[in-house]
């Protein structure tokens, strides 16, 4: 049961933090060849989704492969979602974004199930497949299927990168969310706005979690002049307050919650339970409708929430996602953060390579990557992106840096996204 619950958190911590969001591996892993260029009546009337979603500018040619590597369906989570977005996505991108360099993308796709061997099998099919690139949604296996594709040196981007051989990589790797901006910058900004001197993390006790605030992450509090106290929650624990009670009778500052909608709403009700009315933050994982059903809303209220994405955004900052998963798409439900980052990664790597011409291979692909300028990121609600090896110190595969903030709302609802950055 521990190696499951294990299971289950790396791969809710891998879309946001450093460590750290078709077809099965085994079986027709080519979704490509079907219908990527069709239309709905909902675009073809005119008016709204039209204009969202610009003119059309049909790809056409002979299909660029493009990979793309999610977790899928699996014992734990149902990432499914991944794969109707890239595929809804890619659609939009051959129909309005001349695909790529003109040609149309070709989506061969590979589920890793959440298990490593499986990781490692996808990224090797990807390499047999022959794909100039590979784009990687939600996956807690990220160092398994990113090595046999960095050996071969194909080029991959994630929405969420994580593990410190990834980050580090400057031969063929970008990352589309900055490693430390939600669980780091984040309740750094909110001491310093509350006069806070220190800031307590109540994390889920495992390695992927914890890496966060270990080497970089801890001293960028140190150079904040914050003191940092973890507290360490095993997975699966119900209730908290055994291990918040002595916390909270003392100094804990900010507090920043880390981990899952099951196991925030465990932090969320003893920190109520012990009288603790200080500033919290947290991560968008955190605040799903789960935790608005078991925490009211005026417990909610005023919690600041570090977002990759505009989730739940409800307007203009959101609205080319919603309009393509609505146009391209059938039944995806576009509040899910897992979603957004698929969107932002598919959309991202089509964006990077605008302009190029001329043969479409994983080396010409890489040159065009880290040579685009900066660019606003689909989905990102103002965010940009440059793959340049500059943006976040120490990790040259970042090409953002920066998160988006929001502060919830009596119903527990994002308000307004702000722009926040890496401390």
């Amino acid at each position: 049961m521990r190696a499951n619950e294990n299971a289950r958190w790396r791969f809710a911590l891998a879309l946001l933090i450093v460590a750290v969001l078709g077809a099965a591996c085994g079986g027709d892993d080519d979704s490509g060849s079907g219908d990527t260029t069709g239309t709905t009546a909902s675009e073809d009337g005119g008016g709204g989704a039209a204009d969202v979603l610009g003119p059309v500018d049909e790809a056409s040619g002979e299909p660029v492969r493009v990979g793309f590597i999610t977790d899928g369906a699996n014992a734990t989570t149902d990432q499914s979602i991944d794969l109707d977005v890239a595929a809804a996505t890619v659609k939009y991108l051959n129909k309005h974004k001349a695909g790529i360099g003109g040609r149309p993308i070709e989506l061969v796709t590979c589920e890793a199930q959440l298990d490593p061997a499986k990781g490692t099998d996808c990224g090797n099919q990807m390499v047999e497949q022959q794909v100039v690139a590979v784009v990687v949604g939600t996956t807690g296996v990220v160092q398994p299927v990113w090595t046999p594709l960095h050996d071969a040196g194909i080029p991959t981007m994630f929405f969420a990168g994580a593990g410190a051989d990834v980050l580090a990589d400057t031969r063929s790797t970008f990352s589309l969310t900055d490693p430390t901006a939600s669980t780091v910058g984040v309740p750094i900004a909110a001491a310093k706005a509350n006069d806070e001197d220190k800031v307590t993390v109540v994390v889920i006790d495992v390695p992927p979690a914890l890496a966060a605030y270990e080497g970089a992450g801890a001293q960028q509090f140190e150079d904040a002049g914050l003191d940092l106290e973890l507290v360490r929650v095993p997975p699966g624990t119900a209730d908290m307050t055994a291990q918040l009670q002595p916390v909270i009778a003392g100094h804990p500052g900010v507090i920043h919650v880390l981990g899952n909608d099951a196991f925030c709403i465990a932090a969320f009700q003893a920190m109520h339970s012990l009288g603790f009315d200080g500033p919290v933050t947290s991560i968008t994982q955190c605040i799903t409708d789960a935790t608005r059903q078991a925490i009211p809303g005026d417990q909610l209220e005023g919690i600041t929430v570090g977002s990759a994405a505009p989730v739940d955004a409800g307007n203009e900052m959101d609205e080319l996602y919603r309009t393509v998963m609505e146009t391209f798409g059938s039944g995806i439900d576009t509040s899910r953060i897992t979603g957004h980052g698929s969107f932002t990664a598919m959309a991202g790597f089509a964006s990077a390579l605008e302009g190029i011409s001329g043969e479409i291979t994983p080396a010409t692909v890489t040159a065009a990557i880290k040579a685009m300028p900066e660019q606003d990121l689909p989905d990102g609600g103002g965010l940009t992106f440059r793959c340049d090896g500059r943006q976040v110190p120490d990790m040259p595969a970042a090409c953002v840096r920066g998160t988006l903030v929001t502060t919830l709302d009596a119903e527990g609802k994002p308000t307004d996204y702000q722009l926040g950055t890496s401390e």
